[in-house]
């Protein structure tokens, strides 16, 4: 019995055990199964993300303006998209309110489009299909499509632009440059804000709409499909065989000035579009009346038509005004056209070129450091959504003229000489029409020949000279002096030379003159040596005129025990010899009478 017994809790043990490692066994297949299932859902979940993430990353590439300029995006259409195909198109939006909003901003577009090709036809569908495949139909809607201002697609931009959406704008920031976690469908792409540049000092345009289908897994670079206008101005040179960014020219001498303005490549996405020239004159320079306006269709052809004769002239489009001029004598000029779409043939990448003509004045900058400044600017319309302006980067260029101050010594004690007396005239000019004309007080030029006498300081100072080569001439010295011999100076044109690539440091001034007596600078003092020679750093005064000093030669007169006396000596001596000769035959005279008697 006891045996039995034992035998049976024996049993129940072994029983026991069994189901315990049957439990083990279920445990760990269970456990394996349920590892092998989480591993099965998790592995494709996992690659899914890692192939498909939620949303589409769209970035904008504008590498000028990039730090300055942010987008927003807005879809228009959900659906699925699988490569090329679009599936299941519904109205997008944040709420049924949005929803409806873009419905209707759409189908109304939809329905100018089709009145304006046909009146008598209208468009009335609510449904996103059909709008979207009439959008695919008649849009020419790629993956990325920019639209001119009457295009269906631009309409609808707008429209959607003026709407206050909560949540349906996506927008960049300034520190990132990426639209995120957008979902499949048409989306819309437009600028948010532009700000200028702290590089270039110029404000960014408003980009062109572009709309782009998005398939919520991969990502997309959008490129704006935009350029910004820009600006220059050019002088003619005096040959008027190129342009130069300065020019040196004489008081009264007339200087063309040639600004050249480009048109945006997304031209066409604006409706009006405001252009405007400013340029600012410097109080050494007077605007003359009248002007060009002539139209090319590119840069490259209107500055290869040097004098403007070959483009389309649309003068009459542009209004010029000038502004009384302000505290420093600066004067602003405008040529204003307010709507330039109604130039005919104004396109994308036109240039305009605006010609005027201006003079160098007596309030002239004096001097080769200091020109006289012409700067322009151009401002146009830079969002085809709203009446906003853009400015672009300043254009400066200089106009120089140049002073001289002849400086007239007595050679031997290098003393200021009064009372000489000098013309001079114009030899050789890279305007060929001022050569043989005299400098007049004021630095003009006249057919008629000016005297300048120097005061008790021994000199004369005239302003206004343009770049070339004079002749000098001593027309009357101070009493008891010698005049010098006529001499050549020229002044070497700082544009000319620097567009021809020579040295900045090259000299400016030559001369061509008696050696010792005429010399380019003030004399260094040394006396008796009966020779000029040039002190270091007096080329040039401060107030920009360059100095050139004349030695002359006194007469030397003998005293009575001299030449003079010896002469006075001789003229007596004659004198008295002849009274005594006289006196002789006279005497024999009469002494032959008396024998006679």
């Amino acid at each position: 019995m006891v045996l039995d017994q034992m035998d049976f809790k024996q049993k129940a043990e072994e029983k026991k055990m069994s189901m315990s490692k049957n439990i083990a066994r279920l445990a760990v297949t269970a456990g394996l199964t349920a590892a092998l299932s989480f591993g099965g859902v998790m592995a494709p979940v996992t690659m899914a993300f890692a192939a498909d993430p939620v949303g589409s990353t769209v970035t904008f590439d504008d590498p000028v303006y990039q730090e300055t300029t942010t987008y927003k995006g807005i879809q228009i259409f959900t659906a699925n998209v699988n490569g090329s195909t679009v599936t299941d198109i519904q109205w997008a939006g944040s709420s049924q309110t949005e929803k409806d909003a873009i419905r209707d901003a759409v189908v109304s577009a939809i329905d100018e489009a089709v009145k304006a090709e046909d009146a008598t036809k209208s468009y009335s569908s609510q449904n996103a299909q059909d709008a979207a495949e009439w959008l695919n139909d008649h849009a020419g809607t790629t993956a990325t499509t920019k639209v001119a201002n009457g295009h269906v697609l631009n309409v609808i931009a707008k429209k959607l632009n003026a709407e206050s959406f909560s949540g349906t704008w996506k927008t960049t920031s300034k520190d990132d440059k990426a639209l995120s976690g957008l979902t499949a469908g048409y989306w819309l792409f437009l600028t948010n804000s532009v700000t200028e540049d702290s590089n270039t000092s110029s404000e960014d345009v408003f980009t062109s709409p572009v709309y782009a289908v998005v398939d919520g897994k991969t990502n997309k670079v959008v490129t704006p499909k935009k350029s910004v206008p820009t600006v220059d101005k050019k002088i003619l040179s005096a040959k008027g065989d190129k342009e130069l960014d300065a020019s040196d020219s004489h008081v009264g001498q007339a200087v063309t000035y040639n600004l050249y303005g480009t048109i945006a490549d997304n031209y066409d996405t604006y409706g009006t579009y405001f252009y405007q020239f400013s340029d600012q004159l410097s109080k050494g320079l007077t605007l003359e009346t009248g002007f060009t306006a002539t139209l090319y269709a590119d840069k490259d052809l209107a500055q290869a038509d040097i004098e403007h004769t070959h483009g389309i002239n649309v003068t009459s489009s542009f209004t010029p005004h000038s502004n009384p001029a302000d505290a420093d004598g600066n004067v602003m000029t405008t040529w204003t056209c307010t709507n330039l779409k109604q130039v005919v043939d104004v396109k994308p990448g036109s240039c305009i070129v605006i010609s005027y003509k201006a003079k160098i004045n007596g309030k002239a900058t004096v001097g080769e450091n200091s020109g006289n400044s012409n700067t322009v600017t151009l401002e146009y319309s830079n969002n085809p959504m709203t009446t906003d302006h853009g400015t672009t980067v300043p254009d400066e260029v200089e106009s120089y003229t140049y002073g001289l101050k002849l400086n007239k010594v007595d050679l031997g004690t290098e003393k200021a000489l009064p009372n000489a007396k000098f013309t001079i005239k114009v030899k050789t000019a890279a305007d060929t029409g001022l050569q043989g004309k005299y400098v007049q007080l004021n630095g003009d030029l006249g057919n008629d020949a000016y005297e300048f006498e120097t005061g008790d300081d021994g000199a004369i100072t005239v302003k206004g000279l343009g770049a070339g080569t004079y002749t000098v001439e001593e027309t009357d010295a101070p009493e008891n002096y010698d005049k010098v011999a006529s001499f050549d100076f020229t002044i070497k044109s700082k544009s000319e030379n620097e567009a021809s690539g020579e040295n900045s440091n090259a000299e400016k001034y030559v001369l061509s003159a008696p050696s010792g007596q005429v010399i380019i600078g003030t004399p260094d003092d040394v006396t008796g040596d009966n020779k000029l020679e040039a002190e270091n750093g007096t080329t040039t005064n401060a107030d920009g005129t360059f100095n050139i000093t004349v030695g002359d030669t006194k007469q030397v007169g003998l005293p009575l025990t001299g030449l003079n006396g010896v002469t006075f000596t001789w003229i007596a001596g004659g004198a008295v010899l002849c009274i005594g000769v006289a006196h002789l035959i006279r005497s024999r005279k009469q002494a032959e009478e008396s024998e006679q008697e």
